[in-house]
């Protein structure tokens, strides 16, 4: 049904001066024990031999590991938000419809979520454990919300939806919310017996979110 959003790519922090060179390789060194899932019973002292650093170098600048998760969770958010600024961004979308958006946005999240599913469930449980985490999620999910909110009503007469400001926010919700239970529990409908692929749960997500918004124009399920 839809393509990958090959032209939206995330958003990198820009980078940084070179005595900022160390906290870099120690995030880096952090980002690959999360990768290869063995985040949790690594020592400090396994990050510090991948960063090429020293034990008293990462205690100058982190109390422990719970730290530099932080820190790396407030770059990846910093990321997250730039990456969504660009994505729903007014600019982007001009002259473009509703299905269109929704197609590209869909695709995009989807496969975010994928290539970054053990980084994503690292911050997930950090979260359940830490409010501050949690509130910079919901400051994200708000920001996201009000930006396809935006996106939406500029194009209000596509819609047959009654509330579509209200209908914008909740096809937020409802992308992130079912994204993260995937992320969190393995493939949707996992125990159920339906397994569904990226491209199934991307076409799914679509149809879902352009039916509850009553999109029903020509172009609504092109490919």
């Amino acid at each position: 049904m839809t393509q990958p959003a090959t032209n939206i790519a995330w958003v990198r922090t820009p980078k940084r001066a070179r005595t900022q060179g160390a906290v870099e390789r120690l995030f880096a060194a952090a980002e690959e024990l999360i990768e290869e899932g063995i985040w949790e019973q690594s020592p400090a002292d396994e990050i510090v031999r991948r960063a090429g650093s020293t034990l008293p170098s990462f205690h100058a600048r982190f109390r422990d590991k719970e730290g530099l998760l932080r820190a790396l969770y407030e770059r990846f958010m910093d990321e997250a938000a730039a990456t969504s600024d660009a994505l729903l961004s007014a600019e982007r979308w001009d002259g473009c419809s509703i299905p269109e958006i929704i197609r590209e946005s869909v695709a995009f999240s989807v496969r975010t979520y994928r290539e970054r599913a053990r980084l994503i469930r690292a911050f997930l449980a950090c979260s359940a454990r830490n409010e501050g985490f949690r509130e910079r999620s919901q400051d994200l999910s708000r920001q996201i919300g009000e930006l396809l909110r935006k996106l939406v009503l500029a194009r209000r007469k596509e819609l047959l939806h009654p509330a579509p400001a209200i209908a914008a926010e909740f096809s937020a919700r409802l992308i992130h919310g079912l994204l993260v239970a995937r992320t969190l529990n393995g493939e949707a409908g996992e125990g159920s017996g339906l397994r569904l692929t990226d491209e199934q749960i991307t076409t799914e997500l679509i149809y879902a979110v352009l039916a509850y918004l009553g999109v029903f124009s020509t172009d609504t399920w092109d490919s």
